[in-house]
């Protein structure tokens, strides 16, 4: 099989990683990818926004699937144009993919499907909005209702925090995503990440994943992309991966089959275990970036049949196959991330650091440049490792960290406490 893969960041990585591991592929290419990427497919400069050229390579190449990492392409009907030319793609239509791209559209969901969330309202006005804030007191939750890249979600502890964000984001901080903002209930709890392949009627779920978005130790500082992540959580005990499944994951499929509009592709909840149950407070409609990279790790079968089997509507005879050992990365950097940082600066280190044993490197935002490896965005480096311990898998990844030789990169050093508590007892 010849498959594009769509994306340039620490997630496509570890996709085109456990893509080009498949014997069923002959050829693999990845639209524009990174320094990393160019080690497991051929990088093309296709501009991923002029769907007439994506649908041209994929023609001209003889590409028999197209698999989508990112969610802007997603939102933007990628896959409704490539399936319209005839040519297979992984990942949801653009109807669909308002369960990401829409807070308001997911919330509505909720409520109509009876699925368990936060108490919430949708405003268009800056007015409105500050009315029923006030009404409701903190802490509280302000999203904007569109894609933001990660950063238009406000956890705002007081009312003060929770003003000024309705302000900025009805000023135009996030541009057309901020000019519907949705306030909601803050839940309180354990958040997880849970994954599941959908193909528009059956789901299966995939490992369940825990990140961690605040940009330093002991969850300190602002909201990130990610920070890192592990597979599995210890707090998706048998029962709550059960609930998840019946109460969230099973209605979401079936309430967008009934609205017409099937879900297939990766269904990327995210949950907050409260002392009422699981709660959905987010969906995303692709998968996580840095828990990809776990959960690619400890993916034992071929990934290439499952996204072929969602794209046919097969999953109901189908399962996957995980590895029992846990998987940790650690995303690396750019001195100043998520705020500014510089481009350009460069790393070494990284072939030493990944002769440790059981060590993956991931690339999010490099570059090659005459031999060198150069930093190209705000997330950098995903140090990656799979052990028979939580506790291991992280002495693993921040040693291969200590080899690598990046001044102007930084870390967060207690990715997995969690669980690594938890292990100890």
């Amino acid at each position: 099989m010849n498959i594009l893969l769509i994306g340039s960041g620490g997630r496509e990585h570890a996709l085109a990683w456990k893509i080009a591991a498949s014997p069923l592929v002959t050829k693999l290419w990845c639209a524009p990818g990174n320094a990393g990427i160019a080690r497991e497919a051929e990088c093309v400069a296709l501009d991923v926004a002029d769907h007439s050229a994506v649908i041209e390579f994929c023609r001209r190449n003889a590409v028999d699937l197209v698999v989508v990492g990112p969610e802007i392409p997603l939102a933007a009907g990628i896959v409704d144009d490539l399936a319209a030319a005839g040519i297979k793609a992984f990942g949801p239509s653009r109807l669909a993919a308002q369960l990401e791209g829409s807070k308001g559209f997911t919330k509505d969901l909720c409520r109509e499907f009876d699925i368990p969330t936060g108490a919430y309202r949708r405003f268009d006005n800056a007015g409105d909005a500050l009315a029923y804030l006030r009404a409701q007191g903190a802490p509280i939750v302000v999203k904007a209702d569109g894609l933001a890249a990660g950063k238009g979600v406000v956890v705002a502890k007081t009312l003060g925090e929770a003003e000024a964000a309705i302000a900025m984001m009805f000023e135009g901080a996030f541009g057309s995503a901020g000019t519907e903002v949705v306030i909601e209930e803050f839940l309180s709890g354990r958040e997880i990440s849970f994954f599941a392949l959908c193909d528009g009627e059956t789901a299966i779920p995939l490992a369940s994943a825990q990140d961690h978005k605040r940009v330093f130790d002991h969850d300190e500082g602002p909201n990130t992309g990610g920070m890192g992540a592990y597979s599995p959580t210890p707090f998706v005990t048998p029962e709550i991966h059960d609930q998840i499944m019946a109460r969230i994951i099973g209605p979401t499929v079936a309430g967008m089959k009934q609205r017409g509009i099937p879900f297939r592709g990766v269904l990327y909840a995210g949950v907050m275990l409260t002392e009422q149950g699981p709660k959905l407070f987010e969906y995303n409609v692709r998968f996580g970036d840095p828990e990809c990279q776990v959960l690619m790790l400890r993916m034992m079968s071929d990934i290439v049949p499952a996204f072929l089997a969602a794209c046919d509507g097969q999953l109901k005879n189908f399962d996957l196959r995980w590895f029992p050992e846990p998987a940790l990365t650690v995303v690396m950097a750019a001195k100043g991330y998520p705020g500014d940082y510089k481009k350009g600066t460069r790393i070494e280190g990284l072939d030493e650091a990944a002769q440790i044993e059981g060590v993956e490197i991931f690339h999010a935002g490099t570059v090659e440049k005459d031999g060198a490896i150069l930093a190209n965005g705000g997330r950098v480096l995903n140090i990656c490792a799979s052990a028979t311990t939580v506790t291991e898998a992280k002495q693993r990844a921040y040693a291969a960290i200590d080899r690598i030789k990046w001044p102007d990169g930084f870390c967060r050093r207690d990715i997995a406490w969690q669980a690594v508590e938890a292990e100890q007892g």
